[in-house]
């Protein structure tokens, strides 16, 4: 007797120890896949490398999605056959790590990082990126995700950090990294430099000030810089300005005294802001820092590496900027300077993610990769800029989807040199060391001129190769953007030659969000063309972000955040992965909310309930895979179509990324056409056939999901077939299912809907048999064959069938492919009282159907409503529409 399965499946009682014989089985290494023959030698290679969460904290629900995703994929090569490898890592996070310490030492000890100095600070960094990395893998196995562990990596190990010091050398007597004066996004409050992904844009409203500079009006935000502008800048086209020529000096009245204003043309300014006319403060603002390089300009420190104003500011030095901006406004306004004040001026303010800091661009002297140096590459001039355009253009990198190419073209084109140091304690110290000795001003003429040269070395020094002199290395780190750029090869071993790099490089696919598309995918393409000469992967998958029920971005101030585990541990993994992952869509947002997940829990139980029916009820074994058309029932020959066509159509899917659609697929067969349908047939029609087909759909059926639905569909695999494991069951094939395609029984599900519908229509109790007449034309003999099938299954119908025949009066009627169905209503219901019922609800649907459509012409109502309540309301009005059109119907049928 086979083993009886619980009622309801509990995802707690199995998760855990599914995952643990799945790690012991060795199956997530594929050099295990091979050694034990699931896999051959010579099979193709699919590979993926985790994006490195970060050592901060713990996983949110943006990761699970990613997870989902490419254990999706890596399930399903895997079963293909195929050498798969999942690449596990985190990444240190250097800036982001070090800021949630710094704030934890502040916090509980009143403490510094200074305080500490570097060693014993290092320490505690390393010992809170180690809780934090126990609680990310813990999550990620939680997720189910098969990735091996015995090739897990991290950024700052020694390997990573080998391979840094390589990539610096390398790109460093290239002459593509350099130190140089340059203007940077500078931290105060952490003082460091940060990198653009690390910029949070804030919305701010602020006065917004119109200054009389000469015979100019300005306009600005901030008046604290505008100490030292002496250039004032016009477009060359701009008729206004005409009489004033480029390199024309203006003497003219400014905060601290009079000054000397030169004329600067140049095509960079908008001519439609303000009045067309702008000073430059090009130590402190990106935009005036490109208009003074291109023309040679004087560039001058205003405010300093703390945030105070400068002795430029003359009376104001000292002053914190938010303190200093008040008081320069006053003095504005004495000297008959301040023209006017827009109140409540909306801009933008760039943040430290990080740390908070309000940002202040500063020029620092920095080590930089130029991206449009050139340097040669096979006997030809490039640049790093012309590498990472090609490697898209030329197709050897697919993004999906497509139109984030455009983004990416735009990004590039407009790339500015890559500020890579970084002035904090934790990440790859910067593999540069100096001379000590050529600091001593008096020992000068005795030292060698390479002792003024930086050092680079991959590996540490303590001497000074040209003196012999002490050496002190940089103290900046790299920005953590410059290990994670190497991240596709760098966890194969490189810069080691490999078998894992052989094999396994350029990676299958790139799966990440589509935020950090500039940020991290194209500076990991930008390495990997220059370092690897090829590029770094095949396709990039882009994932949307994770908002609420209602499109909003999840945070903890809103109280919408979904916590992973909490929702794991409630609702169980898979169905916590598939409310991820159906519906979502490549590059668009998907919407998540409990009661999604919850669904899906639902979901999980219907499969289960499925498997628990055939297993219970059908012997475990198939006794001829070759099922052929003999001895097989209509419904039989139907299902195994469907089931045909389902793993053609997920197989498809799956390689092209369409994840949701495979998904949806799935769910609509197994719980339509399998549990609602065929089963049903099945407890009527008790042929020899169903043992085949029932065992055959449900062993094929589990290995489909299990991409999707790992726990469940292993859980239930171990019931079926305890020898081998589902995660290396070969994927199915459609040859066992080879009979002859079958539509007619799709007329005969249609049938008993319609009856199905009426009797649901006219609330006619389920024990009240009823009577229908079929003028069935041609296909007499067909319904004949499924009489008894039409008139049970959940219809309580007696039926006449007839090749034809009259209309029937005061029947509820329906007509399919011209097979027409009349269903007496005297005697079922109470004609004149449903007449009147229908006429009356039809009045009313009239009415809130008409009231919507007013609503909804009302162009200010749809440009104003939030997008989610003209969305309901445009689905309001169609379920009005379509309950009115069949309520027409039925009041038809009555008369």
């Amino acid at each position: 007797m086979n083993k009886e399965l619980d009622k309801v499946y509990d995802p707690q009682k199995y998760e855990d120890s599914i995952y643990k014989k799945w790690e012991e089985s060795g199956f997530f290494n594929p050099d295990v896949c091979v050694e034990k023959k699931v896999c051959k030698k010579d099979a193709k290679a699919f590979s993926i490398v985790l994006p490195p969460p970060n050592v901060t904290g713990h996983l949110h629900i943006g990761h699970a999605v990613m997870l989902a995703l490419q254990d999706i994929m890596v399930r399903y090569h895997r079963m293909k056959g195929d050498k798969t490898l999942w690449v596990p890592g985190t990444d240190h996070a250097a800036i982001a790590t070090q800021s949630k310490v710094e704030k934890l030492l502040w916090d509980e000890e009143k403490k510094t990082r200074h305080d500490l100095g570097r060693e014993e600070f290092l320490k505690r960094v390393e010992e809170f990126a180690q809780e934090s990395h126990d609680v990310i893998i813990n999550q990620s196995k939680k997720m189910g995700s098969s990735m091996d562990w015995s090739r897990e990596v991290y950024t700052l190990d020694e390997q990573r950090n080998l391979a840094v010091r390589t990539a610096f050398k390398k790109m460093y007597n290239e002459g593509l990294i350099y130190r140089g004066h340059r203007i940077v996004n500078w931290d105060p409050k952490l003082q460091t430099t940060v990198s653009d992904d690390e910029l949070e844009r804030v919305e701010e409203r602020a006065p917004f000030y119109y200054l009389q500079y000469g015979p100019f009006v300005i306009s600005t935000a901030r008046p604290e810089t505008k100490f030292g502008d002496k250039y004032v800048v016009m477009h060359p086209k701009d008729d206004r300005y005409a009489e004033y020529k480029n390199g024309q000096e203006i003497e003219l009245e400014w905060i601290n005294g009079k000054i000397k204003a030169t004329v600067i043309k140049d095509e960079a300014v908008d001519m439609n802001f303000g009045t067309g006319v702008m000073t430059i403060t090009p130590w402190h603002d990106m935009v005036d820092f490109e208009i003074a390089e291109h023309h040679n300009l004087d560039k001058e420190q205003i405010i300093d590496y703390d945030g105070k104003l400068m002795d430029v500011a003359g009376e104001f030095k000292g002053l914190d900027i938010k303190e200093g901006r008040k008081k320069i406004v006053a003095k504005l306004k004495e000297k008959g300077l301040l023209v006017k004040v827009e109140e409540n001026y909306i801009h933008n303010i760039a943040i430290n993610s990080r740390g908070g800091g309000i940002i202040e661009p500063q020029i620092k002297e920095q080590w930089f990769i130029g991206v449009n140096k050139e340097f040669k590459r096979n006997g030809k001039k490039v640049t790093l800029k012309k590498l990472m355009q090609d490697a898209v253009r030329s197709k050897k990198i697919d993004i999906i989807p497509e139109r984030f190419e455009k983004t990416y073209f735009h990004w590039i084109d407009n790339l500015r040199d890559w500020c890579i140091s970084r002035q904090i304690w934790f990440g790859h110290q910067i593999p540069v060391y100096y001379c000590n000795e050529s600091k001593v001003k008096s020992q000068k003429s005795k030292v060698n001129d390479k002792c003024l040269e930086p050092i680079v070395s991959i590996d540490e020094i303590n001497k000074c190769p040209n003196c012999g002199g002490e050496v002190t290395q940089d103290s900046d780190t790299l920005d953590t953007w410059f290990s994670s750029g190497l991240w596709t090869f760098s966890p194969l071993g490189w810069p080691n030659k490999t078998k894992d790099l052989k094999t396994y490089h350029p990676i299958s696919v790139m799966e990440t969000g589509y935020d950090i598309l500039f940020f991290w995918v194209a500076r990991m393409i930008l390495m990997t063309t220059y370092l690897m000469d090829d590029v770094p992967f095949k396709k990039v998958y882009l994932h949307g972000l994770v908002r609420d029920e209602k499109g909003k971005k999840m945070s903890k101030s809103l109280g919408n955040v979904i916590d992973p585990l909490d929702v794991i541990k409630k609702y169980g993994t898979d169905a916590v992965r598939l409310s991820l992952v159906i519906g979502s869509t490549p590059g668009n947002d998907v919407k998540l909310s409990e009661q999604k997940i919850a669904s899906y829990r639902n979901f999980t139980n219907k499969l289960w309930n499925v498997a628990r029916y055939i297993i219970t009820n059908y012997e475990l074994r198939i006794t001829n895979y070759d099922i052929k058309d003999n001895g097989c029932t209509l419904a039989d020959i139907w299902i195994l179509n469907k089931m045909e066509i389902l793993i053609k159509e997920v197989t498809n899917d799956i390689e092209e990324f369409k994840f949701s659609q495979a998904g949806e697929k799935l769910r609509d067969f197994t719980w339509n056409e399998l549990a609602d349908w065929y089963l049903e047939v099945a407890k009527f029609e008790k042929t020899k056939s169903k043992n085949n087909i029932l065992n055959l759909i449900l062993r094929d059926l589990l290995k489909l999901w299990h991409p999707f639905m790992p726990f469940v569909t292993e859980t239930v695999w171990h019931e079926i077939n305890s020898e081998q494991m589902l995660i290396v069951a070969p994927w199915p094939l459609t040859k066992n299912y080879k009979v002859k395609n079958e539509t007619d029984f799709n007329f005969i599900i249609s049938i008993i809907k319609i009856i199905r519908n009426i009797r649901a229509e006219y609330k006619i109790i389920p024990s009240k048999k009823i009577k229908a007449v079929i003028y069935a034309g041609k296909n007499v003999e067909l319904i004949e064959s499924q009489k008894n099938l039409i008139e049970n299954l959940r219809t309580n119908t007696e039926i006449n069938i007839k090749e034809k025949g009259e209309a029937m009066k005061l029947s509820a009627y329906a007509v399919i492919n011209n097979i027409e169905i009349y269903i007496p209503l005297e005697g079922l219901v109470d004609v004149k009282q449903e007449s009147d019922r229908l006429q009356k609800r039809a009045i009313e649907l009239k009415r809130l159907s008409d009231g919507l459509d007013k609503k909804l012409s009302n162009t200010e109502f749809v440009r104003h409503a939030p997008k989610e309540i003209v969305e309901a309301e445009i689905k309001k009005q169609e379920d009005y529409k379509s309950e009115l059109k069949k309520i027409k119907e039925q009041i038809k049928h009555l008369k």
